[in-house]
Parts: structure tokens; C-alpha cells; sequence
């Protein structure tokens, strides 16, 4: 007896250290707690990219992508300019990052974010609009000459400048005036790779609220209810509760499961339906992608051993992460694209499927047997990733699919997706017979369920006929 409390006293406290090791905090900013910080979240970001900088050929990363941006000043100006391409940054080697940013934008961060140092290092700056401007107004050279200028200004005109995403009457204006254009994205990217205390804090609550909205959706689930109202219904629940950006929300059910679409529609749920989820969205900027299937009332056997099959591809993938893993190891457990259905791995590409998160809703490390087998990652402490995985079920266009998100600790690995998906959750009203309440696990069209004329639920091509009612 004194074994066993011993034993159960050992045990408890061994599984409280591993669920406490990733903390979760309120949203304000209080005097009596550490949270997130955000000073802190902001400088080591910044030294982190000029650390890769000084290491690299390049002089200088000029950036147009907004989430390499944001990593890089800590500024942002909402969403609606995420496809714009109308604000960048420059940040010389061995100097501080400029900013250029859309009219009075720049203003507020003079005045507001203290970091950018005020007007010198805070201006306006108009390029092309996505080629709305003309090739007349010379909005382009305007743009090359500020930029070419700070490169003069830093002695690094001569130097290659690492470029990540731009437009080309801008990339081609730059290279008129003798600068060397190289690509800095995957600089960018092994910057961002490994993640700070405060990243994780963040990325751990963005998943925190996918939590939330997935209850919000299995209560709304029922035979009727749209995949668009499904979507209304997580999104404004997201943005209730502090989110950004609600990037998308996939929704899909029934037929449509299999090809996966990869977009929503008004399509209603019916009976027997399985529904799969997708929310992508942002908190403080940092993404989530994290899947869970449901089923409508009921499942079918072929549905319910699909999410088995799904599921425990997902989970051995799971157990092989670790510190000193490579990527190839990982996706090696996971089914070729022949196995399910597929002519090869592009055309299964992103159904068994790992990919880091971050400002970024696809980051390093990628795990894919499209390309990890023959180009491995080694998984480092303080990755954070999605591992997703996808099973069609028998005979049928129906399919479960299902992602986990975590972090990688010293020791292994801390999933911070936490809504269950152990089995397949059945959703919906909970039907009764005279005798008993319906099963959850049943064919979708109630004569197969009928045991007295189909006596056998797998052979569904040799019913009884005659009195079966007195059986």
C-alpha cells in the first residue's frame, strides 16, 4: 500500500511537471505575474536576424513580406495590408532597421514605437501598389534611389543586398543602379526557426483559442447546419476573444472530404456526415494551423477505422520527434501517396504533412516525403511545428483528417493542440429508440442498420427476405 502511494505521488508529480512545462497567461499586462514580454519578444527577435546577417555574404536584407517585417521592426499596420507589398524594411549589417511604410503609418510609429527611433528611421514610403502605379509615375526608381541611398550611406552599395519577396520593376531598378539582388528568405527563415520563451508563450495561447472554438463547433455541429455558418460561427468567436486574423477557416464535410478542396462552401451537414476543420489564425501575429474531424449523429465503420488509420500515423510521427531527429526520419513513418489514392507525392503534398509556425503559417522545418527524405532537417529544441495527417475512408469520398501542434523540448516533445482527438468525436442530437439510443458507429442509410433484413452489417448484398419481423 505505502508502495503504491509512493508510486501514485511519483507519478502524479512527474505528469504535472510535463503538462506545466508550457505555461498559459492571461491576456492583460499585469504588476503581480510574469507574462509575455513584449520588449523582450521584440529585441531578441531582432538580434537573432542580425546575428544571421553578420554570418552571411550579404551586406545588407532588404524585406517586403510583412511577417519578415514585423519580425524584424515589430511594427504592424493590420492585416488588410498582408497582400500589398506597399511597406518594407532595410537593416544594413552592423546598423539598425529603417522602415518605410504607408503614409501616416509611419508617423504613428515615430510617435509610438519608441524601438524605431522616431522620423529618421520611421518614413513614408510608396511603391507600386501591386503595379496600380503606373510605370510613368516612376514609383519604382523612387524606391530604388531611397533604398540605393541608406546602402551608399552604410558603405554597402558594393555588397550583396538579400532581397525576399519584391516586386520586379523594383528588383529591376535596383539592379540598373549596380546593386547585386540576392534571395534572403531562407536567411529570414533560419532566423525565425528556433523560437524565444515569448514566441512560444504566444503561439501556445493562439492554440489555446483554437481550443475554445472547436467547443463552439462541436455544439453547433447538427444535420443542417451549413459549413459557412460553421465558419461564421469560429471566426467571430475568434475575433471575440483577441484574435487578429481569422486567415481561414476550411470547413468540410460529407463528399466533399475526399479530394480534400481546401475551401469551404454553403454545403449543409447531413446525417452520418464526417466534417473536418482548419482554423488558421493569429494572435499578436503568431498562426496556428490545426485540424480536428467530426461526425454528424453517427459514424460509419469505414469512417470511424479511416480516423484510426489517420490518427495513428499521426501519433507515431508524434513519437519519433525529439532534439537530433531528422525530418527524413519523421516522414519515413508516414504512407506513400500510392498507398492512398495518389499518383505521387506532389499531387499528395500537404496531406501527411509537417511544417513550423510561427509569424508564418508554413515556417521550417518541412516534413513532407516529397522532399525530407532525400533533403533531411535535424529537429531542434525550440521548433515549433504542425504535424497533419489525412486517411480517405473505404468506399466512399469521405476521409479524416487530423493536426497537432507542438513544441520541441530537450527531452522530446509538448503538444500544445489540446481539444480531443484521441477517437472520433460524434456531434449532433443524440438519437433514441424504443429500445435503446441509436449507436454511434452505424451506416448512414438506416435500412443497412437493420440486422434482421441485413443480418450480416459487411455483406450488405445478401439481405433476408420473408418474416424477419418475428426474429
Amino acid at each position: 500500500m505505502i508502495f503504491r502511494i509512493s508510486f501514485m505521488v511519483g507519478r502524479r508529480q512527474q505528469e504535472r511537471k510535463r503538462k506545466m512545462a508550457i505555461p498559459t497567461h492571461g491576456t492583460m499586462a499585469v504588476d503581480w505575474e510574469n507574462r509575455i514580454n513584449f520588449d523582450r519578444l521584440r529585441k531578441e527577435r531582432l538580434a537573432k536576424i542580425k546575428a544571421k546577417l553578420e554570418a552571411s555574404e550579404m551586406g545588407a536584407i532588404l524585406c517586403f513580406d510583412m511577417t519578415n517585417v514585423r519580425y524584424i521592426t515589430g511594427t504592424h499596420i493590420g492585416t488588410w495590408a498582408q497582400d500589398k507589398v506597399s511597406r518594407w524594411t532595410l537593416l544594413p549589417r552592423d546598423a539598425e532597421p529603417i522602415l518605410w511604410d504607408f503614409g501616416s503609418a509611419a508617423k504613428h510609429h515615430a510617435l509610438h514605437c519608441d524601438w524605431m527611433g522616431g522620423d529618421e528611421r520611421s518614413r513614408a514610403g510608396i511603391p507600386l501598389l501591386r503595379g496600380a502605379m503606373t510605370p510613368n509615375m516612376r514609383r519604382a526608381e523612387e524606391t530604388a534611389d531611397k533604398i540605393v541611398r541608406e546602402l551608399e550611406k552604410h558603405g554597402l552599395k558594393n555588397e550583396p543586398l538579400g532581397v525576399d519577396l519584391v516586386e520586379p520593376p523594383i528588383m529591376f531598378a535596383l539592379q540598373e543602379r549596380g546593386v547585386k539582388v540576392v534571395d534572403c528568405q531562407w536567411l529570414m527563415q533560419d532566423a525565425r526557426v528556433i523560437k524565444t520563451q515569448d514566441e512560444i508563450s504566444l503561439l501556445t495561447h493562439a492554440s489555446a483559442m483554437v481550443d475554445a472554438t472547436y467547443e463552439e463547433i462541436y455544439r453547433a455541429i447538427r444535420p443542417g447546419v451549413k459549413e459557412s455558418e460553421l465558419v461564421g460561427i469560429a471566426s467571430n468567436f475568434l475575433y471575440s476573444n483577441g484574435s487578429e486574423y481569422v486567415e481561414g477557416v476550411n470547413a468540410i464535410s460529407g463528399e466533399r472530404c475526399s479530394p480534400h478542396p481546401h475551401v469551404f462552401s454553403d454545403r449543409a451537414l447531413r446525417p452520418g456526415d464526417p466534417a473536418y476543420f482548419d482554423i488558421l489564425h493569429s494572435y499578436m501575429g503568431y498562426r496556428t494551423c490545426y485540424y480536428r474531424t467530426f461526425a454528424v449523429g453517427s459514424a460509419s465503420v469505414e469512417m470511424n477505422d479511416a480516423y484510426k488509420r489517420c490518427r495513428d500515423y499521426l501519433d507515431q510521427a508524434i513519437a519519433m520527434i525529439k532534439p537530433g531527429v531528422t525530418t527524413g526520419e519523421v516522414a519515413q513513418v508516414w504512407p506513400k501517396a500510392e498507398e492512398f489514392g495518389f499518383p505521387n507525392e506532389e499531387a499528395a503534398f500537404g496531406l501527411q504533412y509537417g511544417h513550423g509556425l510561427g509569424l508564418g503559417i508554413w515556417e521550417r522545418p518541412v516534413i513532407s516525403r516529397l522532399v525530407s527524405i532525400d533533403h533531411p532537417e535535424v529537429i531542434q529544441e525550440g521548433m515549433v511545428f504542425a504535424l497533419e495527417t489525412f486517411w480517405p475512408a473505404k468506399g466512399s469520398h469521405h476521409a479524416a483528417r487530423i493536426e497537432e501542434e507542438m513544441v520541441v523540448t530537450k527531452d522530446g516533445v509538448e503538444v500544445i493542440s489540446k481539444f480531443p482527438a484521441e477517437e472520433l468525436l460524434v456531434c449532433g442530437r443524440q438519437y433514441w429508440s424504443g429500445n435503446d439510443m441509436l449507436p454511434g458507429i452505424r451506416h448512414s442509410e438506416s435500412h443497412f442498420n437493420n440486422r434482421r433484413v441485413f443480418p450480416d452489417a459487411n455483406q450488405t448484398t445478401q439481405p433476408r427476405f420473408g418474416n424477419t419481423w418475428d426474429d
